[in-house]
């Protein structure tokens, strides 16, 4: 298929230069050190079956290395997920920024964060970044020297979670299983919730089919614009 010499540029650009990798947490008290309380694996490839069990917290070809860690979220605080191109990166080495595609994060309530392996059910989205004013969610975590800003729900119950941010990438999303997503699973224990109102939840694999519009999609040839929004996979974010 004929695209861009712009997309092409991009793609080229991309395979390139590589991936990215959620490595660090940041809250109001400290930032940690990569892969305290992460499971961060050593290559920093994505995961393109949307179908597969390591959609919920990553896993071969990219293999993640268990943590005995659980960090401490106060509910209502504005956590930032940091990512780097490879686990020796800096802020400057983010992700490619050929890889443009939106952000997420997502929380799933469990008696064992160390443990759990995150796949089936029990995730709620919180935070989401699209597309708007012709810049992507990745852009904006790339120019912002890879945090991510998390903001914790402050009506949830407190108690231990996985806390899950997704970066994908769309410049080879014109087939399908041509995204490429990035995320890793956090590990916290969650404070000073109100306890107020109950999240719906999905089922990671589950929360998105390879056909969903905001993942098969050309961003070069038709790109996003009034006319045609570029549509966030996933559920809705959970508000409170």
């Amino acid at each position: 298929m004929k695209f861009s010499n712009i997309g092409a540029t991009a793609v080229l650009a991309s395979v390139a230069s590589g991936h990215t990798i959620f490595c660090q947490l940041k809250t109001d008290a400290k930032t940690y050190p990569v892969s305290y309380a992460i499971r961060t694996p050593s290559y920093d490839g994505p995961q393109t079956d949307v179908s597969g069990s390591n959609l919920a917290c990553n896993g071969p070809p990219n293999p993640t290395t268990p943590s005995d860690k659980i960090i401490d979220v106060k509910a209502g605080e504005t956590v930032s997920a940091i990512w780097r191109h490879t686990l020796q990166s800096g802020a400057n080495d983010v992700m490619d920024p050929g890889h443009k595609g939106p952000v997420m994060a997502y929380l799933k309530k469990v008696s064992d964060a160390t443990k759990d392996s995150g796949v089936g059910g029990g995730w709620f989205k919180i935070q989401e970044e699209g597309y708007s004013n012709g810049k992507w969610g990745t852009d904006n975590v790339i120019n912002n020297g890879g945090n991510q800003q998390i903001k914790i729900p402050d009506c949830i119950e407190d108690g231990q979670y996985l806390l899950r941010a997704e970066m994908i990438a769309l410049h080879g999303a014109r087939s399908a299983n041509g995204a490429q997503l990035y995320m890793e699973c956090a590990q916290i224990n969650v404070t000073g919730g109100k306890a107020t109102k109950k999240p719906s939840t999905s089922s990671i694999p589950g929360i998105y089919k390879s056909n969903d519009p905001g993942l098969l999609i050309d961003i070069y040839n038709k790109p996003p614009g009034t006319s045609n929004p570029y549509k966030i996979p996933g559920p809705p974010v959970f508000t409170c």
